[in-house]
């Protein structure tokens, strides 16, 4: 709006000029035409209602593609509308977590705090005796306006996401305290919140603003409760003690609530469960995704946004979690295709690609994608570059030359990419400097089958399980290797361990064959082995895990429970211990035994 009033006085101007217009009062008024049309531009408001609107054109524009054309449109009020502001810092907030570059991640941070300001403008203000009263009384919620309502749920928006970057930025120890601080504000402010809703449901006069400000409440209440619900028992007691606690049903109703509802936040509900059904489910849990949610979730947005790269991709996930590995990946492809501003959008490509034909055991074509991840995204270039090794460990002699890559070069790099996050080391890379270290002394140690031990970290044997046939094909890659080890007449100090890890991964294609008998010959072997094995003592905590799964699939509660709860509590301070927990209480939550019963 300013450019078309600067537009329009130089435009006068140049008619006057044209004209030969030289009286001095002609030109007094134009610029005091000038000055009045701008203090009227800059001292509007932007109202909510008409937030809302723009804000949901942006949301619009960001699922077409459109990256650049939603920041533009938030752009010029993010600093005097709250909406725009969340909006606007939002977009850069993910296009740091996406880069994960330092130029981005600060200033994502530092638009996030212009919102946080931003938003702290539009709360309710109070004296010193009212944040008093409220610290004992907390029977403030209902006096707040309808602005004042929405500036709670976008600043508390605003905090978790500043809290989150913070994680990623900061290795030292107070920031890495005051990111948890915010969360907490975060959660607080949601609660209070969702007492405003509880209070005001059997209120007829609701509006449209109403309901956008319940969206919010429902997308914060849902998202924490799933989240912590995840958390281990005894990381869940320590929360609890300090005024956190998850629901898991309670956090799905509410963003279950909130995706079929029509508020801004919908698309994000939607995208917190599909996040949770095709990878938090999988990853942290048994694998037991709900695919026929997923898809429910998924289809109208497909029909609205046939080419956006987001919803493709999910879609395509959805193919890979099902089975349908070459469907997924022409629907990757064409996500790739889709749009070419936000490259990161192509390395999430990248990386489900890698595990697609690594499923199919396309090894070349593999390559090519870790290759590509490996010199374009900084995610995590310690992963990137081990999992390109890995999969060039499983090439005939003849393809690797082709691919002029010096395996043992490439692990030995591993070590000096690892990278910290919120000054913690990352468990996998962490897993997979441990592994590349076989290659670090003067006469490296090969790795046995290091891609499929991959695959199992990710839990991918859940996904490729799906397939009976490509399942058949793994399990022959692992035989052929299981007799050249035995085979092998001078046994390394690594023998008992490659074994062992050969009979988990054997022990796992045999269960999801349906072979169950054979696959709890396999685990027991590995149990059996314990005070062997020397270096990978996850393996023992893991098949253990995976041999309470195999009961449960038997319905044999009790022994399933009795192994569960044995890797639990029996053992600690090995590879992906973090890992393991979140998915034994996943296990033992699905066999309804509550955490904090066990011991």
């Amino acid at each position: 709006m300013l450019f078309f009033i600067f537009l329009l006085f130089f435009c006068v101007c140049a008619r006057w000029k044209k004209s030969e217009r030289s009286s001095t009062y002609f030109y007094t008024r134009t610029i005091f035409t000038y000055l009045k049309l701008t203090e009227l531009i800059l001292a509007s408001k932007m109202d909510l209602k008409c937030a809302l609107e723009e804000c949901s054109m942006a949301l619009n524009l960001f699922l077409n593609n459109k990256f650049s054309e939603a920041l533009e449109l938030l752009r010029p009020w993010s600093k005097d509308s709250m909406y725009h502001a969340l909006g606007y810092s939002t977009i850069l907030v993910m296009q740091a977590a996406m880069t994960f570059e330092q130029h981005d991640i600060q200033m994502g941070i530092s638009t996030m705090k212009d919102a946080l300001q931003t938003c702290q403008r539009f709360r309710k203000r109070s004296t010193v005796v009212e944040s008093l009263s409220n610290l004992v009384s907390k029977q403030t919620v209902d006096q707040l306006s309808e602005e004042e309502m929405h500036a709670e749920i976008c600043y508390a928006e605003c905090l978790l996401q500043k809290a989150a970057l913070t994680f990623v930025q900061d290795e030292n120890m107070i920031n890495f305290i005051k990111g948890g601080l915010k969360i907490r504000t975060s959660y607080q402010i949601y609660k209070e919140c969702h007492q405003v809703l509880q209070m005001t449901q059997g209120n007829k006069s609701k509006n449209e603003t109403y309901y956008q400000f319940e969206g919010g409440v429902k997308l914060g209440i849902g998202a924490f409760n799933l989240m912590l619900s995840l958390l281990p028992g005894r990381i869940l007691r320590l929360l609890e003690f300090i005024g956190f606690s998850g629901n898991r049903e309670l956090g799905l109703c509410q963003l279950r609530e909130g995706a079929s509802g029509s508020s801004l936040r919908a698309i994000l509900c939607t995208f917190t469960l599909l996040v949770y059904h095709t990878y938090v489910s999988l990853i942290l849990g048994t694998g037991e995704a709900n695919l026929q949610e997923a898809d429910t979730l998924l289809e109208p947005y497909l029909h609205k946004f046939p080419n956006g790269s987001i919803i493709l991709f999910y879609a395509a996930r959805i193919d890979i979690l099902k089975g349908n590995f070459e469907k997924a990946q022409l629907r990757f492809q064409d996500c790739i295709a889709a749009q070419q501003e936000w490259k990161q959008i192509h390395h999430l490509c990248y990386w489900e690609l890698m595990w697609c034909y690594t499923f199919q055991q396309d090894w070349l074509q593999a390559y090519r994608y870790a290759d590509l991840l490996s010199k374009e995204s900084r995610w995590s270039k310690a992963i990137y570059v081990f999992q390109k090794a890995a999969i060039l460990c499983m090439l005939p002699e003849d393809d690797l030359k082709r691919t002029g890559e010096d395996i043992v070069s490439l692990f030995r790099q591993v070590d000096g990419l690892k990278q910290r996050i919120a000054g913690k080391s990352i468990p996998t890379e962490k897993f997979a400097v441990r592994k590349a270290r076989r290659y670090a002394c003067p006469e490296p140690v090969k790795l046995i089958l290091p891609a499929l031990e991959m695959m199992y970290v990710w839990n991918g044997f859940a996904i490729v399980g799906k397939r009976a046939d490509l399942t058949e094909n793994l399990l022959v890659t692992i035989e052929k290797e299981e007799t050249a080890l035995q085979n092998e007449t001078n046994h390394n100090e690594y023998y008992v361990d490659d074994v062992c890890m050969l009979q988990l991964l054997k022990g796992l294609c045999l269960k999801h064959l349906g072979r169950l008998m054979q696959a709890e010959l396999c685990f027991n072997k590995v149990i059996q082995s314990e005070k062997q094995i020397k270096y990978d003592s996850y393996l023992v905590p893991f098949t253990l895990y995976e041999l309470g799964l195999l009961y449960k699939q038997q319905d044999e509660r009790e022994k399933a429970i009795r192994y569960i709860e044995t890797a639990k509590n029996n053992y600690k301070e090995y590879s992906m211990e973090s890992r393991l927990h979140f998915r034994i209480h996943a296990a033992l939550d699905s066999l309804r035994v509550s955490p904090a019963s066990t011991p």
